[in-house]
């Protein structure tokens, strides 16, 4: 028994080497692949994890940072990016008036029909509508951008995200880390950068080591410093702009959020209670059982 015991002992530590050397011999390919000029692995650097009004079991929604990152959408974002699954409607949880939110609708243009004639036309949106797309069609809006259709902005924080890979996955499962979107998004409007010497940037595109399929990408860097007026005296910087809008994208791809993570506490502490209901009982009968 004991001479099984220790050949078992033996095997885990080969096979604990072996892993390593594997994991070992991996990485020096990785970096030889590299070296070599071999297919490179994206993003070339991973979004650093920010810090998220939202983070969290017990996170929320800053309304007002919502509300700047609207705005950075409407006057930024919104002339290549639509948010066709976002109605106009629920810009009421950011804290704007029914009224206000009509008004912004109506800014937008949608079309309708088809008329009596059996014409479509377009007409001003509506609260119930949802935010239209700047193109009539994806052949118009890749002529219109080297190439490169625009993603919709509808699910984009949920929809993006890096692998944060071994050992950090185990501990989001703890901390209950789901930013990685937000991360990226962030990340990618803040990384612009001049591409290193030697690396050849594809024209038309620009060089961004974030960007999570290429070196480079066909947006060319969308914000600037002073780019967009806050009233509340918020600073105007590429930083802010990136965090504002990043939230805001956050929200249109998970507005219900503050509702999900109440229930969830309220169902673990349910079951908390439940819990010892059902051990308590438990002893009972078995007490009076002997």
């Amino acid at each position: 028994m004991r001479k099984g015991i220790f050949e078992m002992k033996l095997f885990l530590r080969a096979f604990g080497a072996l892993g390593l050397g594997l994991a070992l011999a991996t990485t020096v390919a990785v970096a030889q692949e590299h070296e070599e000029g071999g297919t490179p692995h994206y993003p070339l650097k991973k979004p650093e994890p920010q810090e998220w009004s939202f983070a969290g079991p017990f996170g929320t929604y800053d309304k007002g940072q919502l509300q700047r990152g609207f705005k950075v959408y409407r006057e930024v974002c919104s002339a290549c990016h639509a948010m066709s699954m976002v109605p106009f409607r629920n810009l009421e949880d950011l804290g704007y008036s029914e009224e206000q939110v009509r008004a912004i609708a109506a800014e937008y243009e949608v079309q309708d029909g088809p008329n009596e004639a059996g014409d479509m036309f377009t007409r001003p949106a509506t609260s119930s509508d949802y935010f239209p797309s700047p193109f009539a069609n994806p052949e118009q809006a890749a002529a219109s951008n080297n190439g490169a259709v625009p993603p919709d902005f509808s699910l984009i924080a949920k929809a993006r995200g890096v692998e944060r890979g071994f050992p950090t996955f185990i501990f989001d499962i703890f901390t209950q880390y789901a930013e990685g979107g937000v991360d990226y998004i962030h990340a990618l409007l803040t990384g612009y950068e001049e591409a290193p010497e030697g690396h050849e940037v594809p024209e038309g595109t620009y060089y961004n080591p974030y960007f999570i399929s290429a070196a480079s990408l066909a947006m060319a860097p969308p914000l600037s410093d002073g780019q967009v007026a806050y009233e509340d005296g918020t600073p105007e910087t590429v930083d802010q702009y990136a965090r504002d809008v990043s939230a805001f994208l956050m929200w249109a791809a998970e507005p219900h959020l503050e509702a999900r993570k109440q229930a969830g506490f309220t169902v673990m502490i349910f079951l908390v209670l439940f819990g010892g209901l059902v051990y308590l009982t438990k002893r009972k009968i078995w007490a009076e059982l002997h």
